[in-house]
């Protein structure tokens, strides 16, 4: 408790100590606190007074702020409106000049936009249907199309170019870079190829289309295989699954069915991807995949089933496309910088096209893409100006290279005429095919010769000279070129055509006198102006003269013709009318053409020596003299990678000659191995090849054209030739006939070469004494010979030569041209041999028939030829050949054996004989020549119309030339009566025994109504074509051309009489058989028969023969006729027994109305009018024997037909037996025959 309390006292104390010093201070703390509060009263006070000041400051702060925060803003926007002023300028100094360009693409674009429905629909019709016609039929079509929208109301544009709706020029320009011909027609193909849905089927003779896809997607690893290679399908499954571009090449007109899925693009899917099945194989489908297809047949048919499932294209070359080619080579060979420029400037055209197309496609991207105001998009002004200034520099480049490539331009244009000239050449022989399928030309061997000819041509300082030299150049050595592998039929063929289209492209010829030339008028025959000089002018000559009126240039000449007959007498009776001036009334000058025209009409036979005088006046006289057959030269033109082919004709064999030729270049022996290629050889020769290919011999395959299943082998072991890997020694020659399954590809790549027999009787005599056995000296000279041998193998060789010469006379010399051989000539020599040996007297029978009828008459169908052959034969063997020093085969004495003596004598004696033998050493007269010259001036322009087969189907759907046609069309049918009332003649005229003429008649009316059926079904399916309502088929294009060009179409041939006439004499012909047959109807049977009216001659003849033996109940077959020529006319009483008939023409002869006997023709009268002719019917042993000729009767004047079964010609009618005073060998050797028609 102390101890509390002790505690308590001392916290008392130490409290009050603090206390008494704690009060002083508390008492200032308080003093302090008074003063405080006053202070802090007034501390409140300035506080408030300052709040109220820092409140105003405040505001004033917010105020500055606000009004600092408008000033920059301000300076911002006038900052940033100040650098869109600048970039605006900027922009608008940029692109303110394009502003005309852009606007107008707009407008043009609009205006595309209205035409876009019409002009896509017309490209997909192009498209789908167009790709395999010419140029001008897709023109031509195009444009019907457009008027057919007008009329619908789709609007399209007013010149349609395909290449304008759907091409675009950067990817053209990349084509022409890669080969694609700059010509409008080849720049469509590109299009159509890019475009279509289907495979493209390139038609491509020349190659440049296989060329420009080569080119063109080779950077894609483009594969190139052939239907024949063996691991096609292989190389064509990796194709499909990877990808790959793949080239068709050389395809035919039938596609393998194992392309049928590719092509229908028969895809499915499969485990999720896109499949094909392809054979036996389903494989994956790329999408990538493209399949382009190539044929190098110039004018294939493909069935409808081919053509639908592809896309067909027309790649033949154009002129223009040649010509552009060509120009480009000659002005590289005369002016090398000038086309390096030029090439140069081609590549940065391309470039600064393409870099304008890119600069272009970025300004509107930039403008498109660019956010809110492009003027504050920096970085799109950046880019905009730019391509702009880019724009500037490339426009500048370009505008100088457009007037640089001017100025290149009209240098090079100033060799444009040989260029012109040279692609007229071209397409002239590509023309030739039509005459010979042999005749194949590639466009790069044609090139080649044009760059040879550039370089060997003379050269010239002044342009004219220059460019006159290249043409002449050029041409003269095609000429040469293409004759050595052209037959010698088609040489002036060739020069003509050659003379002729350069003259058409100077706008020379007019096209109406051209046609008319080749086909002789197409106009029907109206009623006909009475002959002013029939003593002297034949009537069929005035009737062709007459047409000449259809020609407006000629038809004063032919209507003043009257009026100047004498004038035209001894123009028609001179032996070179071609050079004679022709009656013109005025100032008339005739052209060259206009003279053709003129001696076509008034003598044919001297139309040929007028072309070959035409073309020597145009071109020169080389033009009609071919150069001969160099086989050397040949030689040194080839090499080891390009065949020679013999083209054969027949009695011509070059074996002996190659290998005589093989000996002179020491390749005789084994290094020339030969194999005549037949069935099983293909093997053989494929190792001959493969060892030559390896070691240089000479390889020599005969008879290819009797070898069809190889030559698809042949045609891959010549693609496979390289001269890396053929011995350059190594030559492949080829023998063929002209053969449609010879591979063209071959022949184009290959040196065609023709080797023929020599033309002429002393050519031939010559060559037969110069090969064997002939130029052996023991066969003539050798033991056991003897004079009279040598002497009768003479008389053989001119026998043969006789009997080969003849066929240059048409049916006047054989009604069938056979093909004599000298193995006919060397069994028939060895046999005259081993008789003479055998016996002392000449067994003349035996040699007759051994020759005439095994020999040499083997090869003879026909009857009457027959006859022919053994009446030639003995005036050749016969007793007085041996007789006497020396024996005369001709009445002159200039053709008589030879003295006896040593072989050159013989051959001395042939060197004398003329050159050109007359028509009498061959039994003829001088109306033969005539004849056959004739028919030389035929096969030229039936040759030449073969070629022109192009021009003449273009454009069968309008224009003047389809109107024409149209109009002929309607002026046939128009003249056509209606069909024959069938059931009504069997009425009038039953089916009675005792008269079978009745039946003649109503079977005659059917044969008649069939073919009327026939003609106006096909015409007017033609002017339904021409209207273009109708599709135009083969068959009725085959009509169409047929009615353009005066020629009986081949549908109404199948259903007609046989004729040779032309559409208008045709035409004229039949309305006079249906005048005959009705007059018949009408008024009972005539009383002179029109034998030549008959469908069916030869039931008329067993009518007449039925109706005597029921008659007079005798067998028919005892029956015969006795001919009787008499002078009776239509009003003449019927015969009692057997039939008049007229209408017949005697051709060879004439018949004498003061002795009533066969004498010779008149000069140039090759067909007589023969009098009416009694057919007698009697008992065959009653006829009367008497000196006559038997003379065959012919339906036409070629005489020649189909055999039937009873061994007699279909041409044949029956011979008619004419009294004679000369024997009938006289006549037949003469080719004396009637003729129920003549040509025209």
């Amino acid at each position: 408790m102390l101890t509390g309390l002790c505690k308590w006292v001392l916290a008392m104390e130490r409290y009050e100590e603090v206390d008494r010093k704690v009060a002083p201070k508390r008492e200032a703390l308080q003093r302090a606190d008074q003063q405080y509060q006053g202070l802090m009263g007034e501390l409140r006070k300035k506080q408030e007074a300052l709040r109220g000041v820092q409140e105003e400051l405040a505001g004033l702060q917010a105020e500055l702020d606000t009004v600092k925060k408008e000033k920059l803003e301000l300076e911002q926007t006038v900052e940033l409106c100040s650098i869109k002023k600048d970039r605006a300028e900027q922009l608008l100094a940029a692109l303110g000049g394009e502003k005309t360009r852009w606007t107008d693409n707009a407008h043009h674009l609009a205006q595309v936009y209205i035409y876009l429905t019409g002009d896509m629909l017309l490209a997909a019709g192009v498209i789908a249907y167009l790709g395999a016609f010419t140029p001008e039929y897709r023109t031509e079509q195009t444009i019907r199309w457009q008027q057919e929208c007008r009329q619908k109301g789709v609007p399209c544009s007013g010149e349609f170019l395909l290449a304008s709706v759907l091409g675009d020029p950067l990817t053209i320009r990349d084509w022409t870079l890669n080969g694609l011909p700059t010509d409008p027609f080849s720049i469509d193909n590109g299009v159509i190829i890019s475009n279509t849905t289907r495979w493209p089927l390139l038609i491509d003779p020349q190659g440049q289309a296989n060329k420009w896809i080569r080119n063109m997607e080779k950077d894609n690893s483009l594969q190139v295989v052939k239907l024949s290679d063996p691991d096609f399908i292989r190389t064509l499954e990796n194709c499909i699954q990877f990808g790959q571009p793949v080239l068709l090449e050389n395809v035919g007109e039938e596609l393998d069915p194992i392309l049928e899925p590719l092509l229908l693009k028969q895809t499915f899917k499969q485990s999720g991807s896109t499949c094909i099945k392809l054979g036996d194989a389903t494989i994956e489908y790329s999408a990538e995949f493209r399949m382009y297809l190539t044929t190098k047949l110039s004018n294939p048919n493909y069935v409808p089933e081919v053509s639908v499932k592809v896309t067909l294209v027309n790649f033949a070359l154009t002129a223009a496309g040649l010509e552009d080619q060509l120009l480009a080579l000659v002005v590289a060979h005369e002016k090398p910088e000038l086309e390096e420029e030029r090439v140069t400037l081609m590549l940065q055209t391309a470039q600064n096209k393409k870099n304008l197309k890119e600069l272009e496609d970025r300004i509107l991207s930039t403008l498109s893409s660019s956010q809110g105001s492009i003027l504050e998009d920096e970085t799109a002004i950046n880019i905009l100006s730019d391509a702009n200034r880019l724009v500037k520099e490339t426009q500048e480049k370009q505008t100088i290279a457009e007037e640089t490539e001017k100025k290149i331009n009209a240098t090079r244009l100033g060799y444009r005429p040989v260029a012109v000239t040279a692609s007229i050449l071209f397409f002239t022989l590509r023309d030739l095919a039509a005459l010979d399928p042999m005749y194949q030309f590639s466009l790069n061997w044609f090139i080649n010769l044009f760059s040879n000819s550039i370089d060997n041509s003379e050269k010239a300082n002044e342009l004219t000279d220059r460019l006159s030299s290249l043409r002449n150049h050029f041409t003269l050595s095609l000429y040469h070129n293409v004759c050595t592998g052209l037959f010698e039929k088609d040489k002036l063929v060739f020069s003509f055509l050659v003379c002729v289209n350069l003259q058409r492209s100077e706008n020379k010829i007019v096209d109406s006198e051209w046609l008319f030339l080749l086909t002789g008028g197409v106009a029907l025959a109206t009623d006909p102006i009475p002959n002013p000089a029939p003593e002297w002018l034949p009537e069929t000559t005035w009737v062709q003269v007459q047409w000449l009126a259809c020609l407006p240039s000629l038809k004063v000449l032919a209507d003043k013709f009257p009026q100047h007959v004498e004038e035209w007498r001894s123009v028609f009776e001179s032996d070179t009318p071609q050079k004679e001036t022709i009656p013109c009334e005025g100032q008339m000058e005739l052209s060259r053409l206009q003279l053709l025209c003129v001696l076509r009409c008034l003598r044919p036979d001297k139309v040929v020596a007028a072309v070959q005088d035409y073309v020597a006046d145009l071109l020169g006289k080389a033009y009609i003299e071919p150069p001969p057959f160099d086989l050397a030269r040949t030689y040194t033109d080839s090499n080891c990678c390009l065949p020679l082919i013999f083209l054969l004709t027949p009695g011509a064999d070059p074996t002996n000659l190659l290998l005589k030729f093989a000996e002179d270049q020491g390749m005789g022996g084994e290094r020339l191995q030969s194999v005549s290629l037949g069935q099983g050889q293909g093997p053989v020769a494929r190792k001959l090849i493969e060892e030559g290919v390896r070691i240089g011999t000479w390889v020599l395959l005969q008879n290819c054209h009797l070898a069809k299943s190889f030559m698809p082998d042949l045609e891959k072991l010549c693609e496979d030739l390289n001269p890396e890997t053929t011995h350059s020694d190594f030559r492949l020659w080829l023998t063929s006939y002209p053969s449609a399954h010879f591979p063209v590809s071959v022949l184009q790549s290959s040196i065609k070469m023709v080797t023929e027999p020599p033309k002429g009787l002393r050519a031939n005599l010559k060559r037969l004494y110069l090969a064997d056995p002939l130029s052996e000296p023991d066969f003539l000279h050798g033991e056991g010979s003897s004079e009279r041998f040598r002497r009768l193998v003479y008389s053989l060789c001119f026998f043969h030569a006789v009997v080969q010469e003849r066929r240059l006379f048409g049916p006047l010399g054989w009604n069938v041209p056979y093909s004599f051989s000298d193995t006919d000539l060397r069994i028939s020599a060895q046999q005259l041999r081993n008789l003479l040996d055998s016996y002392v007297e000449i067994p003349w029978e035996a040699l007759q028939y051994l020759t005439a009828e095994c020999n040499y008459g083997g090869k003879v169908t026909d009857e009457r030829d027959r006859r022919t052959l053994s009446t030639i034969l003995r005036r050749f063997y016969n007793p007085q050949v041996v007789e006497g020093e020396q024996h005369a085969f001709d009445h002159l004495r200039v053709y008589t054996t030879p003295l006896d003596g040593e072989h050159i004598q013989y051959l001395e004696h042939i060197s004398e004989l003329p050159r050109d033998a007359p028509p009498h050493v061959f039994g003829m007269n001088s109306n033969a020549s005539i004849n056959k010259d004739q028919a030389e001036t035929n096969k030229l322009f039936t040759a030449v119309l073969l070629t022109q087969a192009t021009s003449l189907s273009s454009g069968e759907g309008g224009g003047s030339e389809g109107e024409a046609v149209g109009r002929t069309c309607e002026e046939i049918l128009g003249r056509i009566p209606s069909p024959f009332h069938v059931d009504a003649a069997l009425a009038r005229y039953p089916t009675l025994r005792e008269q079978s003429l009745n039946t003649v008649l109503v079977q005659e009316m059917s044969r008649y109504n069939t073919l009327i059926n026939t003609i106006t079904t096909t015409l007017h399916a033609v002017l339904r074509a021409i209207e273009g309502s109708e599709s135009l088929t083969e068959e009725i294009e085959e009509v169409l051309v047929g009615v353009r060009t005066g020629r009986v179409p081949t549908i109404w041939r199948a259903k007609s009489y046989p004729t040779l006439k032309g559409l208008g004499s045709y035409i004229t012909d039949l309305l006079q058989r249906l005048h005959f047959l009705q007059g018949w109807y009408d008024k009972g049977q005539p009383r002179v028969f029109w034998l030549s009216g008959f469908f069916f001659t030869q039931s008329f003849l067993t009518a007449v023969l039925q109706n005597h033996a029921r008659a007079y109940s005798l067998a028919i077959d005892q029956l015969w006729f006795y001919f009787k020529v008499l002078e009776v006319d239509e009003s003449s009483p019927a015969p009692e027994i057997g039939a008049y008939i007229r209408g017949l023409y005697l051709e060879g002869a004439r018949w004498d109305t003061l002795n009533n006997r066969l004498d010779e023709a008149l000069p140039r009268r090759l067909h007589e009018n023969m009098p009416p002719i009694w057919l007698q019917p009697m008992v065959r042993s009653e006829i009367p024997r008497e000196q006559v000729y038997s003379c065959p009767v012919y339906k036409t004047s070629e005489r020649r037909g189909n055999l039937t079964t009873t061994g007699h010609c279909t041409n044949y009618v029956i011979s008619v037996t004419i009294p004679t005073h000369l024997h009938q060998d006289h006549w037949i050797l003469r080719g004396v025959a009637l003729l129920c028609s003549l040509s025209d």
